[in-house]
């Protein structure tokens, strides 16, 4: 009878933190979401930074090639010209 009384009282205990430990587990479960999300959206923010800083280094380099290219023409062009007189 005793081990009875005991059995029963031990589950009724069990069945009494269940839902203690699901709402732990739900609140762990959405803090860790959260965490996830905010490191997420970092990260975006950075890759997104890092683009934009890439993205304005290739340009001033081709600005610069352009720059260069139209030079060395212009030299050529000078070059031919001065043949073509001669």
């Amino acid at each position: 009878m005793k081990k009875i009384i005991l059995s029963f009282a031990l589950v009724t205990l069990l069945v009494s933190c269940k839902p203690e430990t699901k709402e732990k587990l739900e609140g762990a479960k959405d803090a860790v979401t959260e965490e996830v999300q905010e490191k997420v959206d970092s990260a975006k923010i950075k890759a997104e930074a890092k683009v934009d800083s890439l993205k304005e280094k290739a340009n001033a380099k081709v600005d610069s090639l352009k720059l260069k290219s139209a030079e060395k023409l212009e030299e050529t062009a000078k070059k031919l010209k001065e043949s073509v007189k001669k």
